[in-house]
């Protein structure tokens, strides 16, 4: 008995610390590990949210990037971490809902060791060429594909990426050859494009926008089945020749999967009330982005959808990395 009392109360002094640490979170700064090279999409987003995001909480939210392997390496790492509220994670399609079905031995599984906490926006992507190449269409680019003798070299932010599959898609609806030429990350990836060393690029709009509203790229179609208020004179991919082709980028944040459920619940709180903040929302816009605020159940709920369709397409496809 009086073992069975010293437990009982060893329980209760544990279950009473661990109800304090919560009530008391935020005490320290909370790390929001971005998995991509800085001036992307993912550390864009976050770097707009981040400083919002610690104001309302209190204490800093510091934004770590840890890329490579197309967004695996920075996820894992935050799997990793202690659930105790001060690790987030900005996840995307990639490393979230994709590479569970590219990477067989990838090293964590997204819908098991991740907790959803929101989604933050959705975005479209862009197929841009390099102004030299002598092409201002997807048609006239597809026929300029066919006449190659070598298959065309494609940028994107990374292996496994959605840009990614954006390319594969492509060539397979248009009949085309090319060749994938994966970067760590949105900023190599442009800047070898601006400079004509590959010749074609898929990105989000987000990275990419400026450098097509200064004409340092062109953009030739956005992968959205609506176009953009952003760049309304270019076609989606439907108009511009290939029905159903429709690709859209996501961005949301997680924490690992012992999290306690009231600091998720103060994170989506304190998240939504960033999202809807009109500065954010005019910056989001402006980016091209779409504010996609919701709760941790239906984020966990959308993440299982585009798990199994990002899987079947992958699998129907046969898309395999290199």
């Amino acid at each position: 008995m009086k073992r069975i009392a010293l437990a009982l109360a060893a329980g209760l002094v544990f279950c009473t610390g661990s109800a304090a640490a919560q009530a008391s979170w935020p005490a320290q700064p909370v790390k929001w590990i971005v998995p991509y090279p800085p001036g992307g999409s993912t550390d864009m987003l976050a770097r707009l949210v981040s400083h919002k995001l610690g104001e309302r909480l209190g204490q800093p939210v510091i934004v770590e990037n840890k890329a490579g392997a197309g967004g695996n390496i920075g996820t894992d790492f935050a799997v990793k971490q202690p659930a105790d509220g001060y690790t987030i994670v900005m996840g995307n399609i990639g490393p979230i809902s994709i590479n569970p079905a590219l990477y067989p031995d990838l090293p964590y599984k997204p819908q098991r060791d991740l907790a959803p906490v929101t989604m933050l926006m959705s975005v479209p992507n862009l197929l841009v060429v390099n102004p030299a190449l002598p092409v201002r269409s997807v048609q006239e680019l597809i026929a300029y594909a066919k006449k190659s003798k070598a298959p065309l070299d494609y940028a994107t932010p990374g292996a496994g990426t959605s840009l990614h599959l954006a390319g594969e898609l492509f060539a397979a609806s248009a009949g085309v050859r090319l060749t994938h030429v994966p970067y760590r990350g949105s900023a190599p990836g442009l800047n070898d494009t601006v400079a004509g060393h590959v010749p074609m690029m898929f990105d989000n709009m987000p990275s990419a926008l400026q450098l097509v509203k200064a004409g340092k790229l062109r953009a030739l179609a956005i992968t959205s089945t609506a176009r953009s208020p952003q760049l309304p004179d270019v076609p989606t991919m439907a108009e511009a020749g290939l029905p159903g082709y429709e690709i859209a980028g996501w961005f949301g944040v997680l924490a690992p999967a012992a999290t306690p459920k009231p600091i998720i619940e103060r994170l989506n709180k304190e998240l939504l009330a960033v999202l809807a903040m009109p500065d954010v929302r005019e910056q989001i816009g402006a980016m091209g982005g779409i504010i996609s605020a919701e709760g941790p159940a239906d984020f966990g709920r959308y993440i299982a959808a585009e798990t199994d369709k990002w899987g079947a397409l992958v699998s129907k496809a046969q898309i395999k990395l290199q």
